[in-house]
């Protein structure tokens, strides 16, 4: 089902995978991806997944646009695949997870990293926690390979449950021979719905310094000054939600539930805005 244009000569490249569907708290995972499109030499689709008959279109809709100002156009949900350089080869892997057939689609996905020659990969994506946006954004890691996880750092192994494609194309490329490695930024929950300029950058300095991509970051330190200012200015008319803020802070046991936190706070947002 894969349809590929001309497999890119690559030399050691790695892959960056964000499958939109599944959590992505601040939009940690698409916005880094976004980044590294913007910011990669030549830059090419070589491949894609047509999707159209694998979602649930009431729930990822296409979309339409004019073409020359007369006609109309269908854009069908679909995985791109492109390629370029980055300070190093790169391979980004882009699209919503599909409603059917995990299995064959993302086996295909699979057999496409090995055939341009990937090295290793990572999956990208932000999660909510308690946390505040006072602190510098962590990265847990979840990995198939030891050496990865152990350069990474903060590493999760507790979690069992519900999980998106991504993960599930994580553990098929590590089965497959490619050391993989999930990252998630740790999003303060409060601010989960929104883009987090600091989480996305705390991803990209992850990619970075384990991908050895050349990524500049200069532009994302300022939208996150901007961003920690406006929250800031917000919080100045909310003496309830600094307290709030500050228990997380401290680490107190007696904490309000994550409900309780989220709603108190989501009023705080939209007075802000």
């Amino acid at each position: 089902m894969i349809e590929i244009d001309a497999l890119p000569q690559l030399r050691d490249p790695v892959l960056v995978v964000a499958l939109s569907g599944w959590v992505d708290a601040g939009l940690a995972g698409g916005g880094s991806v976004a980044l590294l499109q913007q910011q990669v030499d030549s830059l090419r689709r070589f491949a894609r997944i047509d999707l159209a008959d694998l979602m649930d279109l009431q729930q990822t809709r296409p979309t339409v646009h004019l073409v020359d100002g007369v006609s109309r156009e269908i854009a069908w949900p679909e995985i791109a695949v492109s390629a370029g350089r980055l300070g190093r080869d790169l391979v980004v892997c882009t699209g919503p997870e599909p409603s059917l057939r995990w299995r064959s689609v993302l086996s295909e996905l699979v057999d496409l990293a090995g055939r341009v020659g990937t090295t290793a990969a990572f999956t990208v994506g932000g999660i909510p926690s308690m946390a505040s946006h006072r602190r510098p954004v962590s990265v847990l890691a979840t990995g198939t390979d030891e050496d990865l996880v152990a350069r990474a750092g903060a590493w999760r192994q507790d979690y069992t449950g519900p999980t998106g494609a991504q993960s599930v194309l994580q553990v098929m490329l590590g089965d497959a021979g490619i050391p993989t490695l999930a990252l998630w930024a740790q999003v303060p929950h409060y601010l989960a719905g929104g883009t987090s300029p600091p989480a996305i950058r705390a991803v990209l300095e992850k990619l970075r310094d384990l991908g050895g991509l050349a990524v500049d970051l200069d532009e994302l330190d300022e939208q996150s000054d901007t961003y920690l200012e406006r929250v800031e200015e917000g919080l100045a008319d909310r003496p309830d939600v600094v307290e709030v803020i500050q228990a997380i802070e401290a680490g107190e046991a007696e904490l309000p539930s994550g409900d309780e936190l989220a709603s108190e706070i989501e009023r705080f947002l939209r007075d802000q805005s």
